[in-house]
């Protein structure tokens, strides 16, 4: 199997060619040789395979040639795993002796080990001898081009070496028709010149050396208006005078002298100019970027030699590119001993700067001036690529708008670096690797902060300083400007920059001081981008301070092609990719100073279009909660849809999204949040009571209390100011239901009460049964059970005349519970089958644990606790496979009760102390207290009264917080109706 990219594009196997379907294949083969047993990204392989702007389908596109690339391969018997996928991208798997361009590097890199100069040629020729003619002369693609040139002047840099230490060695004559073909394909090339010259003059050819010459100084002064350097000069005048010191050397039967102790070294060695020293003055506060600074090191310390590092530092407007590039090439510049180069690139700027002229700049750097500078940009970039070929230099270029600006300006010399910044990612870059830059850590942004404000007035207030870091989001821009307002302004306090920031209205105003403005620095983003791509970002602006999966884009927007807006901003570092959630999904957030800054520009489109965009995104939220609850097992309050708008995503996007509905929950927790707080601050009430309401199955299942209470009380506002009763209602039936958990009774009867009578004022009989049934359970957990009975039964008469089949079979399980506290057991025992007949008629395997678990009572008071431990089994069982810790919770105190009542302490304990860990974990102090209580009391009767009295102790602090009536008793308190 042998593989070639030192000529026409080469590939056999089993001795015969591998058949490539079309142009496109071979550009895809050629692209993974060059980067051969490295990761090819996908982006890369789409600028390979498309010069110009690639179609939508180009990704599928490289996928399919890839697919038939690898079927060629396989049909000439190529191994499967030639070819594996990788995250990103694809990598070819090839050996040293299986691809010329490793061949290749292979010999010159041992040629550089060898200290005999003959082993080091030897090597160097064996080098040369992999090559077939011009690299990828056949493939035709822009990307790929750039790679070409730069092995075709690395072949011609390892020829000229290799001739050079040739002659050195004394093979002047064998050396003499190589140099003269090399002469005539690089005919500015004065190395080349002074060898053939020297070559020349050794075989006795003066006449001819001195012609070289001539042809030389006639070809620069004429085409590039200068003279030969120095050292070509003086090499003309040596040879007019016969030097002896130009004589041959005599070979040595051992080993050769280096070439640098030869006589014709004086003609071989280049001598450089003075070394180019533009780096900008650096940071002196520079702070922190600890990762960032090392992954560049590393890139920069020469342990990459087959190629020029080229890193691409990508960020945010005021993140510290520019910063972080100057601090890192100082560190560096020791490693570069002929000079740093920096361009300006204004990539950013209205009028971004011409890669032509930026060349230009560049060889005015490198003493080419005037007509010496070639008027074509290729032209300018080849000259520059052969200036630098034998240097070491590092080149940054600062402010990168596209790789079309970059590309031209790349050397392509291995001794050479390159540092880029910019807002975009340049993926066209061939081998470029992007360097993520963020907003400062916590610590790094008050050192920052410190360092220029003063560590006494800091120290004075702290405080102030953190508020002051916060409202700058850590970004160094923000951070340097209210430094310098407050060095500008030693009297002000850090209470006055901080009154002045914080209003989030001015805050982009207040931070400017001479040319440094946030917003302004924002702007020049925004400049660059297509008008779509700025309403995108001032609409997301509007959705708030919250981390968003991405396909809120496509409502936001109301288009399907949302992605490519998305791609545009999160590319132009305005939007951030923060992470990748638990279900997949890319997170992505606004920076808070972008956000203020979208924000602005919101304003200026018209109110109904920002608040159209408002409702698509939150009905779209309201789908896929209705959808996640669906899947969850049934909640006590469940009730039914209000008029609120629902926009359903795709059916297979909203599958995926939800194969693990808790998961979704998780991941979107606080954006659900975020949204009903939008849905209230653009006044959609509905939109608000429906999205905080239709949560709270998950926080019932996962018991969170606090987001529950928060979204409710949100909500609830905003339904009482618009007189949206039925929401009213629901809400208040949500905070009772949530007051009844915390055991806060009173504060539960007051909002059942109001959630019964908003339900009979707008004939919402299934919410008046839910909220008659829940004061019941409060009558019921405070010892009246006539009354409790009383409202279970008003409740069930609704339910049933209503149909709701679900809510009779929960009710009749209520009923159960109250004949059994009245002790008419067998009135309890026909309830319970009622209520188990119903669940599992439904299918609604939760609510036949429910029942379970409270019948397990009623087999328990009739001496048959093998029974009871039966149905508690079979609830644990379900209460656990669906994660529903707070049911689980119930069950093992009625395990533990069960146990108990049998003396059989070693089995009541253990489930006991779990039960009062997850009432402990959910703040269930009344259910914790009882099983503390019960196991004192097990305890006691063993005799080990010390660990009664710490069990009872417990539980006695438990009651203490609760209200005064629950003190003198432990009633047991089931959690529903």
């Amino acid at each position: 199997m042998r593989f070639g990219v030192l000529g026409p594009l080469h590939a056999r196997i089993s001795g015969r060619e591998v058949r490539l379907d079309g142009p496109r294949q071979a550009k895809m083969l050629a692209a993974l040789l060059i980067d051969s047993n490295n990761v090819v990204a996908t982006e890369r392989l789409v600028a390979v395979m498309w010069d110009e702007k690639a179609p939508a389908t180009a990704v599928r596109q490289v996928q399919d040639a890839l697919s038939g690339l690898r079927r060629n391969l396989a049909a000439s018997g190529a191994p499967a795993s030639l070819i594996s996928t990788r995250r990103g991208g694809y990598q070819i798997h090839l050996g040293q002796d299986q691809l010329d361009l490793l061949e290749f590097e292979r010999e010159r890199h041992a040629a550089e080990r060898h200290t005999d100069p003959r082993d080091t040629a030897a090597a160097l020729r064996r080098a040369l001898a992999c090559w077939r003619g011009d690299a990828l002369v056949d493939i035709s693609s822009q990307v790929l081009e750039f790679d070409a040139a730069r092995l075709n002047e690395k072949r011609a840099a390892t020829h000229k070496l290799c001739l050079s230490i040739e002659l050195d060695l004394g093979r002047h004559r064998e050396v003499v028709e190589e140099l003269t073909a090399l002469l005539r394909e690089h005919p500015y090339d004065e190395h080349v010149a002074e060898h053939l010259m020297v070559a020349l003059y050794r075989c006795r050819r003066q006449g001819e050396a001195l012609q070289v010459y001539e042809r030389l100084r006639r070809t620069l002064a004429g085409e590039l208006g200068v003279d030969p350097t120095p050292p070509v000069q003086a090499l003309h005048r040596r040879i007019l005078v016969a030097d002896p010191s130009l004589a041959a050397p005599v070979p040595a039967s051992g080993p050769a002298d280096s070439p640098a102790d030869g006589p014709g070294a004086a003609a071989a060695e280049p001598v450089m100019a003075m070394p180019v020293r533009q780096l900008p003055l650096d940071v002196p506060d520079f702070v922190g970027r600890g990762d960032a600074l090392s992954e560049v090191a590393r890139l920069l310390d020469g342990s990459a030699p087959d190629r020029a590092p080229v890193a691409v530092i990508v960020g945010g407007p005021g993140v510290g590119k520019s910063c972080l590039v100057t601090h890192a090439a100082r560190l560096a510049s020791a490693s570069f001993p002929d000079g740093q180069l920096y361009l300006n690139l204004a990539g950013t700027s209205d009028e971004p700067r011409d890669p032509a002229l930026m060349l230009a700049e560049a060889l005015r750097a490198l003493s080419i001036a005037g007509s010496a500078i070639p008027s074509g940009l290729s032209e300018r970039a080849g000259l520059y690529r052969s200036l630098l070929a034998d240097r070491r230099m590092l080149v940054v270029l600062d402010d990168a708008g596209t790789a079309d600006q970059v590309l031209p300006l790349l050397p392509g010399a291995d001794g050479c670096a390159v540092l880029i910044t910019s807002r975009a990612l340049l993926t066209q870059l061939p081998g470029a690797r992007h360097i993520d830059l963020d907003v400062l850590s916590p610590a790094e942004a008050r050192e920052l902060f410190t360092g220029i404000v003063g560590r006494r007035r800091v120290e004075q207030e702290p405080e102030e300083a953190d508020a002051i870091l916060a409202c700058c989001g850590n970004l160094p821009l923000a951070i340097r400007i209210a430094s310098a307002k407050l060095t500008g302004r030693p009297a002000w306090s850090l209470r006055v920059l901080r009154e002045r920031i914080e209003d989030e209205s001015r805050r982009l105003a207040e931070l400017r001081i001479g040319d440094l403005s946030v917003r302004a620095s924002v702007e020049l983003s925004l400049r660059l981008l297509p008008d779509d791509a700025v309403r995108a970002l001032s609409l997301l602006g509007l959705l708030g301070p919250y981390t968003l999966p991405g396909w809120v884009f496509g409502p936001l927007l109301d288009r399907s092609d949302a992605e490519d807006v998305l791609d545009t901003l999160v590319d132009a570092s305005l939007v951030r990719l923060t992470a990748t959630d638990a279900i997949g999904q890319p997170r992505y957030r606004l920076h808070d100073l972008i956000r203020t800054c979208a924000v602005e520009i919101a304003a200026l489109l018209p109110a109904v279009d920002k608040r159209d965009a408002m409702v698509r995104v939150l009905s779209t939220w309201l789908d896929l909660v209705k959808r996640g609850t669906d899947r969850l097992p049934a909640g006590l309050l469940t009730g039914e849809p209000g008029a609120a708008p629902r926009r359903p995503l795709p059916d297979t996007v909203a599958d995926r999204l939800l194969a693990d509905p808790v998961a979704w929950f998780d991941a979107e927790r606080y954006a659900l949040l975020g949204a009903v707080k939008l849905a209230v601050d653009w006044g959609l009430d509905e939109l608000a009571w429906e999205l905080a309401a239709g949560t709270v199955t998950y926080y019932d299942h996962l018991c969170l209390y606090q987001d529950w209470e928060h979204g409710h009380r949100l909500a609830l506002g905003a339904a009482e100011a618009a007189g949206n009763g039925r929401g009213a209602s629901v809400l208040l039936r949500g905070l009772g239901q949530l007051h009844i958990y915390r055991d806060e009774f009173d504060a539960a009867t007051r909002a059942l009460d109001s959630s019964v009578g908003l339900c009979q004022d707008g004939g919402d009989k299934r919410g008046e049964a839910l909220s008659v049934a829940m004061l019941g359970t409060v009558s019921r957990v405070e010892g009246r059970y006539e009354e409790a009975a009383d409202r279970v039964q008003q409740a069930l008469a609704i339910a049933v005349s209503e149909g709701d089949r679900h809510l009779e079979a929960q009710l009749s399980c209520s009923m159960a519970v109250m004949r059994l506290m009245q002790d008419d057991l067998d009135g309890a025992e026909t309830w319970f089958e009622e209520a188990l007949s119903q669940a599992r008629a439904l299918g609604d395997g939760h609510r036949v644990a429910v029942v379970l678990r409270r019948l397990s009572r009623l087999h328990d008071r009739r001496g048959d606790p093998d029974e009871a431990l039966r149905c508690l089994s079979q609830a644990l069982a379900t209460f656990e496979e669906l994660d529903d810790e707070r049911c689980a919770a119930y069950a093992l105190l009625e395990v533990g009760r069960v146990h108990g009542g049998q003396q059989d302490r070693d089995r009541a304990v253990p489930a006991l102390e779990r039960a009062a860990a997850l009432f402990h974990r959910h703040g269930d102090r009344l259910d914790e207290a009882s099983c503390w209580q019960l196991i004192a009391d097990l305890d006691a009767a063993a005799g080990v009264h010390d660990l009664a009295g710490r069990s009872r102790e417990r539980a006695r602090a438990l009651w203490r917080t609760i209200d005064d009536a629950q003190q003198t008793k432990a009633p047991a308190r089931p959690s529903s109706p």
